[in-house]
């Protein structure tokens, strides 16, 4: 099994005629044949998008007509900043079931307005400014390298990027696999959040050990610990490894892309990595390591 993606779901691209969107189309298409089903552009419709190797797609004017004509389940943002909170809210009221935006760089207020939109609706977002979602042999969104995936038995959730990749890559090389990984993104306003994923993992009989990947900067992870803390109570639990990113950040400074401010106390690596440790979480000493850290936790 896996979690919100699999060889099913099919997928709309808005954004599809930019480079961008273009190339990781491609990549997606060629993983083991991830349904692409089409891309949106308002003065395109009734066209076809063409790839580097002859693959075509047709075009949509709108998210609603691509929905109705496609039966998608899914959609992919790769629109600039920005134009890109306008693209997630056309899709949320075409209400597509699971929406991805890459995009990075959208400001905070035009996803405080998604946000608002999001929480009356019927779709699930996953970031912004993420590397989005991959359940290994059967569906690709987003930009991960896929040749790193195998499948297997550890789920992923991660607000970094590039150690969403290392996550996947150790895994990969200590036999256990993935189920699926999400890249939440690291904005302060987002979509699906730590705990929206960890209560699927939880719930997946194929998901049988977790890796959750946090960074220094509000609150995601001790909430995240917490309803860990609270799930073991009622006797759902399973091994898990962590690490937390930025953990040599001066305190009250803007940290990267993650937009990451550490203060009063709040936020920091220490306290995120108290709260998880309590949660049963074994915290890798490096990112370097993650792999080998819950190899350890699986063999007691």
């Amino acid at each position: 099994m896996s979690i919100i993606v699999n060889k099913d779901t099919k997928v709309l691209v808005q954004g599809l005629t930019g480079k961008t969107g273009s190339f990781h189309t491609e990549q997606a298409l060629a993983y083991y044949g991830t349904k692409m089903v089409g891309g949106i552009h308002p003065s395109k419709g009734g066209t076809n998008w063409t790839g580097s190797k002859g693959e075509t797609l047709p075009i949509f004017a709108s998210v609603a007509e691509a929905k109705e004509k496609t039966g998608a389940d899914a959609s992919v943002i790769y629109v600039p900043p920005a134009g890109a909170a306008d693209a997630i809210i056309e899709a949320i009221e075409a209400e597509i079931p699971f929406i991805t935006c890459i995009t990075e760089g959208i400001p905070v207020m035009d996803m405080v307005r998604v946000k608002a939109k999001l929480e009356k609706s019927k779709s699930r977002l996953l970031g912004p400014n993420c590397p989005g979602i991959l359940t290994p042999e059967e569906c690709k969104i987003g930009i991960m390298p896929g040749s790193i995936f195998r499948k297997g038995s550890v789920g992923i959730v991660s607000r970094s990027g590039t150690l969403t990749y290392e996550a996947v890559f150790q895994t990969s090389n200590e036999g256990l696999g993935q189920t699926t990984a999400v890249g939440i993104g690291g904005d302060p306003v987002k979509g699906t959040e730590f705990i929206d994923v960890l209560e699927m993992f939880l719930a997946d009989p194929a998901t049988t050990s977790i890796i959750m990947i946090g960074e220094i900067g509000g609150s995601a992870e001790e909430d995240a610990a917490q309803f860990l803390i609270d799930e073991a109570k009622k006797g759902r639990r399973k091994p898990m490894a962590g690490f937390i990113a930025g953990r040599t950040a001066p305190k009250g400074r803007t940290m990267g892309h993650a937009g990451a401010v550490v203060s009063g106390g709040k936020g920091d690596a220490e306290s995120k990595i108290a709260a998880m440790e309590a949660a049963g979480i074994r915290v890798s000493p490096s990112p370097a390591r993650l792999g080998k850290t819950l190899v350890e936790v699986l063999k007691g």
